[in-house]
């Protein structure tokens, strides 16, 4: 499947959520050489996005990721332990290029003039849905930088820079996982490879435990990945 080379220029509308769990709870992903959870106080940090990627940048597509913070060195970088895309050349240009795991789904997301909602179906793992509700937002585009690293099919490291710009609001989310067709509720305030059993159930089931501390809406950005 062809794909754009890197780097990969978006834009696009995305909501953020940040979860703290337990360190014990985390599962044994396969972190590259010299990268670890980032551990506070017995808890690491988890970051869950929702991105609906527009026309305007290399390639459209939604997409939902969830990344564990490390440390790397002497600096915090993420890993993406799950993700979902629904687009072939997304999945294809993520795994080849930066070892991202991503995964094939469906996905749906909303918006509307203070809010977002999305809906994640894929093989092997029950319906994820999102809701979110802006409660402040602020009046000017906020620029950030953040770092990916992610191991490689062959165990080696590859590093993943990433440029952001887009107009910031906090707010409040409600994520819900599907559990023996009931579900459960997850309220916040403001990938696996194929056989890796690891990735995408294992995340899920720990966000099932917990509730996303804060989250955040980024829209109308533009963003770079890679180099």
């Amino acid at each position: 499947m062809p794909f754009p080379p890197s780097p990969w220029h978006l834009t696009g509308d995305m909501v953020v959520s940040l979860w703290r769990v337990p360190a014990d709870e985390l599962p044994p992903w396969p972190l590259p050489h010299g990268v670890s959870p980032w551990i506070v106080r017995r808890r690491a940090t988890l970051l869950t996005f929702w991105v609906d990627y527009r026309p305007g940048g290399v390639l459209a597509y939604r997409e939902f990721l969830i990344a564990l913070a490390v440390r790397h060195g002497r600096s915090l970088a993420g890993s993406t332990v799950a993700a979902w895309v629904d687009d072939e050349r997304s999945l294809a240009g993520g795994r080849a290029l930066w070892g991202i795991p991503k995964e094939q789904g469906v996905i749906a997301l909303r918006t509307d003039g203070r809010g977002s909602r999305g809906e994640l179906t894929a093989d092997g793992i029950p319906p994820v849905r999102v809701t979110y509700r802006d409660m402040l937002r602020l009046p000017f585009r906020l620029p950030g930088r953040a770092r990916l690293v992610q191991r490689l099919p062959d165990g080696t490291e590859c590093r993943v820079p990433m440029r952001i710009s887009g107009r910031p609001a906090l707010g409040r989310s409600r994520v819900t996982t599907g559990a023996g067709g009931r579900g459960r509720s997850l309220d916040g305030a403001a990938g696996r490879q194929p056989g890796d059993a690891l990735g995408a159930g294992a995340a899920l089931s720990v966000l099932a435990r917990h509730r996303p501390l804060l989250s955040l809406a980024v829209r109308d950005f533009r963003g770079t990945v890679g180099r």
